[in-house]
């Protein structure tokens, strides 16, 4: 895994930052040029837990996975993969991070596709700013979250062009 994220870094770091933090422009590394590079580097035992069905996983998986269950055969072997190593380190998380990955894969779950690259992209965006711009950025949301609902409303009217999610609110 850690030859994954090497690679992974390796690549990021050799794009030009800017076309990443651009809005109006494409990301030039797909999630599914990473989940490439991932069926590449692992083993064949990591490749054939991520074409396991829905009905092949334990008990154990498919309780902490539950939200996916219905699409669970449809995602692709580096999501499902994803998925797996959740699943695997789950019970060494502590109650709090426990809830906060079972709310992230519901919502996650009802997610439409659209909705779910966006998501990957702005992830992709905010990992490729300077740590002085991520800490920047969680600021304005700490402050955003502090704000009534009245003068979130009155913010996300004014900003439309932004893409509002209510279930990180």
């Amino acid at each position: 895994m850690n030859k994954i994220l090497l690679l992974i870094m390796l690549v990021a770091s050799q794009l030009n930052a800017q076309e990443l933090t651009d809005y109006n422009q494409p990301i030039k590394l797909a999630m599914g040029d990473i989940g490439s590079i991932k069926s590449s580097l692992n083993d064949s035992s990591a490749s054939e837990a991520s074409t396991k069905r829905w009905s092949q996983l334990s008990e154990d998986q498919r309780k902490v996975l539950s939200p996916l269950g219905a699409e669970w055969d449809t995602l692709r072997p580096w999501q499902r993969e994803k998925m797996l190593d959740i699943a695997r380190d789950y019970p060494k998380m502590d109650a709090q991070k426990q809830q906060r990955v079972q709310q992230r894969l519901n919502s996650w779950s009802r997610m439409t596709p659209y909705e779910r690259e966006n998501a990957r992209k702005r992830y992709q965006q905010f990992h490729a700013l300077s740590a002085d711009k991520q800490d920047e950025v969680r600021k304005k949301w700490a402050d955003y979250q502090k704000l009534s609902e009245a003068d979130r409303a009155k913010l996300r009217k004014e900003s439309p062009e932004l893409d509002y999610d209510p279930e990180f609110d």
